[in-house]
């Protein structure tokens, strides 16, 4: 009980069933947390189907209604350290995220040096498959925007194909991380970086969604835009790495 990958989900009936296949598929000892916000389409009765295939390595928290990405993974990353597992991973449902890239990621961590390891399209080795040239043109420009406002060294900063070790999860105030959407990505790394975790982005080719729609919309690129801003200024002006810093963990392991 060592790998946790952690999906969120809202209406990805068409690819659910699928994405928990190829995983398990892989035969390296991955478990699955699926975490469904309330979705109409019935994503949830399919999970439930599968648990009895799958006894043991598929689980599935529900909640109800839509509450944002970023709490479905803090609810995902608390429960994966109530069990205990070691290295936590992030991954859409809708396969833009190959499966068997997963391994990589979880050998960058074991015994790559990395505390984090992203999936990056943004490096040598990395790139996208049919995606549009306006979603291309908002990430590249999101992740070089981040990077000047925050110098943080991370090429591909709103990447949600990620690899936690425990420990680095463990750090963190979770309940600190102020962001849902597309800022909540970015402020993950940062919270990690300034804590003084190494950070490795490993090359992955992103393709685009075949079915399902996508959740991207202005209100989560306003988030980005703004959040990225008010990060670097409480890094500034603030005591970021105080409020990020979990002290009740330390205390707990100590």
């Amino acid at each position: 009980m060592e790998k946790i990958v952690i999906i969120p989900t809202y209406n990805e009936k068409e690819n659910i069933s699928s994405i928990i296949k190829a995983i398990f598929d892989l035969n390296q000892d991955f478990h699955i947390l699926v975490i469904d916000d309330g979705s109409p389409d019935g994503t949830a009765l399919i999970v439930k189907d599968l648990q009895s295939t799958y006894q043991g390595m598929l689980f599935l928290e529900e909640r109800r209604g839509k509450l944002g990405l970023g709490t479905a993974y803090i609810h995902g990353f608390k429960w994966a350290i109530r069990k205990g597992y070691q290295f936590v991973f992030e991954m859409d449902a809708d396969f833009s995220h190959n499966p068997k890239d997963l391994q990589r990621l979880y050998e960058a961590c074991k015994s790559g040096g990395a505390d984090v390891a992203i999936g990056s399209r943004y490096v040598k080795g990395g790139g996208t498959v049919n995606w549009p040239w306006d979603r291309i043109a908002l990430s590249k420009g999101g992740s070089l925007y981040t990077r000047m406002i925050t110098w943080m060294p991370v090429k591909d900063t709103t990447a949600g194909f990620v690899c936690y070790r425990k420990e680095v999860l463990e750090a963190i105030n979770l309940d600190g991380i102020r962001f849902l959407g597309y800022a909540f990505q970015i402020e993950m790394k940062f919270a990690s970086w300034k804590l003084g975790f190494t950070i490795k982005e490993v090359p992955i080719i992103f393709e685009d969604r075949k079915y399902g729609v996508s959740k991207m919309h202005k209100g989560i690129v306003k988030e980005g835009i703004l959040g990225v801003l008010k990060l670097r200024w409480e890094s500034l002006f603030k005591d970021y790495h105080s409020r990020m810093k979990n002290v009740e963990g330390e205390e707990a392991a100590a």
